[in-house]
């Protein structure tokens, strides 16, 4: 059975821009999912290689440092989406105090989105951080 969309979008303003944002239906789905033999098997291979990542976690010496290179390399990547020119490297040196090899303004908007993650994840680890990142959308503090 073809399921139909779960959720419709809304238009919303943001920043005197017009967007088209996604709501998600309310859970469970309605009509429930049929677990088919082919979808059993994709929740079990992502299951498989959730179990597969925890354990690799338990080798490594220092899942902090792991998360702070792997949040800086999905800033690299998600910046590059709206054409800034930096890598990981260049991120760094930029940390660092130092000149990175592409302008500072393409460092500086990495560091701003790493920044505003770590703020992000900070909040949303407390309850009422999460409450309160909830009721205030993407707007933080001090912008």
């Amino acid at each position: 059975m073809k399921r139909e969309l779960q959720g419709h979008y809304v238009t919303i303003s943001t920043v005197g821009e017009e967007v088209r944002a996604f709501v998600p239906a309310p859970l469970p789905p309605n009509p429930p999912i049929e677990w088919t033999p082919e979808i059993r098997s994709k929740f079990d291979q992502a299951l498989l290689a959730l179990g597969r990542l925890d354990s690799i976690a338990t080798f490594l010496p220092d899942i902090s440092l792991f998360l702070y290179m792997y949040v800086r390399k999905e800033a690299v990547l998600s910046s590059m989406i709206e054409g800034t020119q930096s890598s990981l490297s260049n991120l760094l040196l930029f940390e660092l105090d130092m000149e990175p090899g592409v302008p500072l303004d393409d460092a500086r908007e990495v560091s701003n989105y790493v920044a505003a993650l770590d703020y992000g994840l900070n909040r949303i680890f407390s309850y009422t951080g999460y409450v309160e990142i909830m009721n205030q959308g993407t707007e933080l503090p001090g912008t």
